[in-house]
């Protein structure tokens, strides 16, 4: 559904809203802002296949970029980002980057989440912790002796973004950002989605986050799901289209209530 400017109502139209306000009648209009938020060793380019449909359709919407220095420094820098919002806010969160929106999420600006492929962690739960639950396929994690990682670039294609075309994921694989190793071991705080309403995209061939473990996560946050065949965890950018949809259909929804 595309978000469009309010129409100016006539007087007896504007009588009738407020009737049907007065008895619960009427729906809460859509939410117009967007912020995407990036996950590990990446950065918020590759929304750029999903922000180009969300601003076709009328949304405001920004990037996120944090520099994945610490998880409150990215929660600091995501946090900038929420408050330069004029009114509610859905915010996305791929990868490392569902337990920033997590935190994140507890702003008052903030009124759905939505998970893609991505870790929707509860109080006091790590990624790390959760993954030796629920291991995944990837043995492409490489440490460095300053407490940074990154992906072994040989394998970063085919464990990170297997339906990308080939030269796109061999680019990624080169242009990585390192991520402290602390991210993903940081003790997640009050998670908003006990809160809030939010939405999930499971990436069914997803090798970075095992999918049983996104499918945990969603069906405990009671999240409003798609799974995407045949998706990578690079869903975000191999299927905008169906990204996109249920961002929409979040911002379509989210003040109705969870």
């Amino acid at each position: 559904m595309k978000f469009h400017k309010a129409r100016s109502f006539s007087a007896a139209a504007s009588l009738l809203f407020v009737a049907l306000a007065a008895t619960g009648q009427v729906q809460a209009a859509p939410v117009h802002n967007i912020v995407l938020v990036h996950g590990a060793w990446v950065t918020g380019a590759g929304w750029e296949p999903v922000y180009n449909i969300l601003v076709k359709d009328g949304y405001h919407v920004t990037v996120a970029q944090h520099p994945l220095t610490s998880f409150s420094d990215d929660v600091a820098a995501v946090n900038r980002v929420i408050a330069m919002q004029d009114g509610p806010t859905i915010l996305v969160g791929h990868s490392y980057g569902g337990a920033i929106i997590t935190d994140s999420g507890n702003d008052s600006h903030v009124v759905g989440l939505v998970y893609v492929a991505a870790h929707a962690l509860d109080q006091g739960e790590t990624e790390v912790g959760n993954g030796k639950l629920f291991p995944n396929a990837s043995k492409a994690l490489r440490k460095l002796p300053d407490g940074f990682s990154y992906l072994d670039p040989t394998l970063f294609p085919a464990d990170f973004a297997a339906d990308l075309p080939a030269s796109q994921a061999d680019f990624e694989a080169r242009a990585q950002v390192f991520t402290a190793s602390s991210v993903f071991t940081v003790p997640e705080g009050q998670p908003a989605w006990r809160t809030k309403p939010s939405w999930y995209a499971v990436a069914k061939l997803d090798r970075m986050i095992n999918p049983d473990l996104e499918r945990m996560y969603a069906k405990r946050a009671h999240s409003h799901t798609i799974e995407v065949t045949g998706a990578s965890h690079s869903v975000y950018e191999s299927h905008p289209k169906e990204i996109a949809a249920l961002i929409e259909d979040a911002a379509n929804h989210a003040l109705d209530g969870k």
